[in-house]
């Protein structure tokens, strides 16, 4: 089950986004400020924490700092704000999301699925293995730590979102995965276009593959999967 922690000064919020979480089957708690939000981490360890920036004794970005270190959860912040000033500062201290209030809770829901997806597929990836992970297929060579990838020992530069793209499907030789598995998994909601998002970064990602683009692999009316290791 999936922990979830709800730190708000206001009650009534916290209560009504616990309740609503409940329902969806998470397990949750609650807290009325920064402090409070720590002790509780220590003995809850939540893998998701919807975390308010304006509280009193201690605000968001101070328990995002002071989480810095630790088994962090993923972090959904709530504010009232909505300078962007305030949105990068929140990202930059350690958050992986951000909500304005008012928000809508059907979206709220989603992106707590949406965190608690991505931070449930990185730990079973990272437990057992190396930190330093590198996968060969091909002429690739891909750094999971660093995010670097190297084509027949040359490097090639990828937005965030290819690499996150090639990785997904290197890691899973022949596994087929749809259109709408990879928005999920790669893109989580922070995307638009639909599946067409995913042709899109597939047709770079093969561009700069040169001779390996064929790695990438089109699963007619399904998706997409990467190949076994081949010769160009």
């Amino acid at each position: 089950m999936v922990n979830v922690l709800v730190v708000d000064d206001e009650a009534g919020i916290s209560s009504a986004i616990a309740y609503a979480l409940r329902r969806e089957g998470y397990a949750v708690e609650t807290a009325a400020d920064g402090v409070e939000a720590l002790e509780r981490a220590e003995v809850f360890r939540p893998d998701v924490m919807v975390l308010d920036v304006m509280m009193p004794r201690l605000n968001g970005y101070d328990v995002c700092r002071k989480l810095e270190g630790r088994d962090k959860p993923a972090i959904l912040l709530l504010t009232v704000k909505d300078d962007i000033v305030d949105k990068v500062l929140g990202l930059e201290l350690g958050a992986d999301d951000y909500m304005t209030k008012p928000f809508d809770m059907r979206e709220l829901i989603a992106r707590v699925k949406a965190l608690s997806r991505r931070r449930g597929a990185d730990a079973a990836h990272t437990a057992g293995t190396d930190a330093q992970e590198t996968i060969a297929l091909g002429g690739l060579r891909i750094e999971a730590y660093s995010r670097t990838v190297r084509l027949e020992g040359k490097p090639i530069e990828l937005t965030p979102k290819e690499f996150d793209l090639l990785l997904l499907l290197a890691r899973n030789p022949e596994r087929v995965y749809s259109r709408e598995s990879l928005l999920e998994q790669v893109w989580d909601m922070d995307f638009a276009g639909g599946t067409r998002t995913v042709d899109i970064h597939v047709q770079r990602l093969r561009k700069k593959l040169g001779a390996w683009q064929h790695l990438i692999q089109t699963v007619y009316g399904i998706g997409y999967k990467s190949a076994a290791a081949s010769t160009p």
